[in-house]
């Protein structure tokens, strides 16, 4: 009988310490797995913290990337604009260069029309007056203007403002030539020498210049038919002398009327005006 309890404690012993063997075997095999489980967690973990750190980095890339290339952009379009702003600009400028050129051609080519007309004027005239001498007047050509002057003693007695019969003569072949060229305007001028006159008539030597001068506008007007419109009469005194007052020679040229033909300038007046093409 105590064998058979022996026998039996034996194999109740055997079985628990087989069965304690069998626990710690698979308490270790979990504890093992657990920690490997654990550890394998913290690698995963640590990879995935790596794993946002390079996306993140790869974020800002991008973001710098994009801020970059709109910047690339933005310099691109503004480079753009300023081409075809100055491509713009050139153009402009090629339009106003040949604009200009040709308005200076225009000008260029009236202005010789206006000479050939002054020198055709002064054909006219030195025809019309071609039996006076030029002790009695003078046709000449300066500044784009024809300069006729007439000596004192082929239009006035001495100290008068009347004109004689000779001066009158040679009026009306100047007015033949004004009265078939209306595009002329005239300009009439008294002038005399420095020897002061003092009369109840002519106090000065202004008065008298400018009744001489007013006298000759009238005879073209109311004895020749000159249109009064394209007349002016003034009196220059002695302060425009063509000689020296100094001799008697001298004195008698500058008492003298000069006409002053001037063809029209309106046209070329107004191409002077006229504004660029561009508007510039």
């Amino acid at each position: 009988m105590k064998k058979i309890v022996v026998g039996t404690l034996s194999i109740c012993v055997a079985t628990i310490l087989l069965t304690s063997c069998v626990a710690k075997r698979k308490y270790i095999s979990a504890r093992t797995k657990a920690t490997q489980e654990h550890n394998d967690n913290v690698a995963l973990n640590g990879r995935v913290n790596r794993l946002e750190d390079t996306v993140s980095m790869l974020h800002h890339k991008l973001g710098a990337m994009g801020n970059a290339n709109e910047n690339a952009n933005n310099e691109l379009n503004k480079t753009n604009n300023e081409l075809y702003r100055t491509n713009n600009e050139l153009n402009m400028t090629k339009e106003q260069i040949a604009s200009q050129r040709q308005r200076l051609q225009q000008m260029q080519s009236f202005i010789d029309q206006q000479q050939k007309a002054v020198q055709d004027l002064k054909k006219k005239i030195s025809d019309a007056l071609v039996s006076f001498n030029s002790s009695e007047l003078d046709v000449t050509m300066k500044d784009g203007k024809v300069y006729i002057s007439m000596q004192e003693s082929l239009l006035f007695p001495s100290g008068s403002a009347k004109v004689n019969p000779r001066g009158k003569e040679a009026l009306a072949k100047v007015a033949s030539v004004l009265t078939t060229n209306n595009d002329i305007n005239i300009d009439i001028e008294g002038h005399t020498d420095n020897k002061p006159i003092h009369t109840t008539q002519y106090p000065d030597n202004w008065a008298l210049s400018t009744a001489r001068a007013t006298s000759i506008a009238h005879v073209l007007i109311d004895e020749y038919a000159v249109s009064p419109t394209r007349l002016i009469a003034s009196g220059r005194a002695f302060y425009e002398p063509v000689a020296s007052n100094d001799t008697e020679d001298g004195r008698a040229h500058n008492r003298r009327a000069e006409i002053i033909l001037e063809p029209k300038l309106d046209e070329l007046m107004q191409l002077m005006n006229t504004p660029n093409l561009t508007g510039k």
